[in-house]
């Protein structure tokens, strides 16, 4: 009796072990992922070639990637298929290459990708459609979208996107519906054309800056969101003394509503796409530094994350609009030189941000402190993975190793971009170095 009593307990105490570790791991049913970027416009000649796209589809099974990003749409808004929304890129730069459009890269990165085991992603370049270096893109070349560039309000006043030659990407306004519904158009007709695709990876789904969008229909809008008109404006959100920007009574109502911009947009094109293809990896791409990003007016926290009790540009109902909960592949920039958080108390000089924006240092302006930032405020709700900018560790492959390393250990992979920076550096070794488990 005592030992069918003790036999009894014993199971039930095994099944209670193997329920919990079953229901943990279905509470974080997570991909371990090494990704790797090919960037459309740096790769443009090597990949109009297919036997470029073998080898290194090759290259990178052998050392460790496990997911390939092939960007097809740039900056320009132009596109590396044949689609019948979009204008096709067929050259770029001063090369002489043309793209032969007998054959379609994507649907070969897809064929001969699976084949390897590898799984293709496709990356979209969603709220920019012009280069300002080169006066091309969609923005420059079709008048009836000339309106959707965005205006800014800078401390000389209202400046249009296109004006701004510093800056290479022609960032439209997320806030015209008709920008929108474009650009999900485009994704949708992606996902519709290539059903063997794995993921699709969002990236630029955000304003250009703070400074972005002041134009007459933004204002139109925010008043609409807000429920009355606004009397002074810009200045009732922020006004400049000199270059000095002082902000104004509405300035973390203007945040919250153009995080809202960007969430809506998100919701809306992972319902659209799944629709599609239920199976579709719906991901995204931004940023790690948190408590800056709303800069851009990008919220990529969970729900159950509150940034008002930490953070005081961040309203009450900011949380409202945060995406993590939406995604199912998350990967950041963790663009920093520096890898562990000890290594950020040796310096002390400012970091320049994409946006443009430039800050003091902390300890999450590193590839350790911010993947644990990024981890924290999604709180478990999306896969993270942790990226890096290869071009930032030129000159210093033992650093780029530790970086990767550092990645994996902090995130549930890595991503890396670009393939163009190994392939120049000759870095395959240092990444299989990285990557190992």
């Amino acid at each position: 009796m005592r030992f069918l009593t003790a036999f009894i307990l014993f199971s039930l105490l095994f099944t209670s072990c193997a329920v919990k570790k079953q229901q943990v791991k279905e509470e974080k049913p997570f991909v371990d992922r090494n990704i790797l970027w090919f960037d459309a416009t740096a790769n443009f000649d090597r990949f109009c070639h297919k036997d470029s796209i073998d080898y290194y589809l090759r290259k990178s099974k052998e050392v460790g990637i496990t997911d390939v990003v092939v960007d097809v749409k740039p900056i320009t808004g132009e596109v590396l298929y044949p689609s019948k929304i979009a204008p096709v890129m067929t050259s770029w730069g001063e090369s002489k290459t043309k793209k032969d459009l007998s054959w379609d890269m994507l649907s070969y990165f897809i064929e001969q990708g699976h084949k390897l085991g590898l799984k293709i992603h496709a990356s979209t370049n969603v709220f920019v459609a012009g280069h300002n270096f080169f006066d091309r893109g969609v923005v420059y070349d079709d008048p009836s979208k000339f309106h959707w560039r965005t205006t800014s309000y800078l401390p000389e006043g209202m400046k249009s996107i296109t004006e701004q030659k510093n800056k290479y990407s022609a960032m439209i306004n997320p806030v015209l519906k008709e920008v929108r519904e474009y650009e999900l158009s485009i994704l949708k007709e992606l996902v519709s054309m290539y059903p063997k695709l794995d993921g699709v990876i969002l990236d630029r789904v955000r304003f250009d800056n703070l400074n972005a969008d002041f134009s007459e229909h933004s204002k139109k809008q925010f008043e609409a969101y807000l429920g009355k008109s606004i009397t002074n404006f810009p200045a009732d959100i922020y006004s400049f003394e000199g270059k000095v920007r002082k902000d104004g009574p509405l300035f973390k109502e203007w945040l919250t509503w153009r995080a809202k911009i960007i969430h809506d947009f998100i919701y809306e094109a992972r319902a659209a796409l799944k629709g599609i293809n239920p199976k579709l990896v719906f991901g995204d791409y931004t940023g790690s530094w948190y408590p800056l990003y709303y800069d851009v007016g990008v919220n990529f926290a969970s729900k159950d994350y509150d940034p008002s009790k930490e953070f005081d540009w961040a309203s009450a109902d900011y949380k409202n609009y945060g995406y993590a909960e939406a995604l199912d592949l998350f990967t950041t920039g963790n663009y920093y030189l520096e890898v562990e958080k000890s290594e950020i108390l040796k310096k002390s000089e400012e970091k320049a941000l994409e946006s443009g924006l430039k800050v003091a240092q902390e300890e999450w302006y590193t590839v350790e402190g911010s993947a644990k930032l990024v981890n924290r405020v999604t709180m478990g709700k999306t896969p993270v993975y942790a990226g890096l900018y290869v071009e930032q560790y030129k000159g210093h492959p033992e650093q780029f190793i530790k970086a990767l390393q550092m990645c994996r250990e902090k995130s549930e992979g890595s991503m890396i971009f670009d393939i163009v920076h190994i392939i120049n550096y000759g870095w395959w070794d240092q990444v299989k170095e990285g990557l190992k488990k």
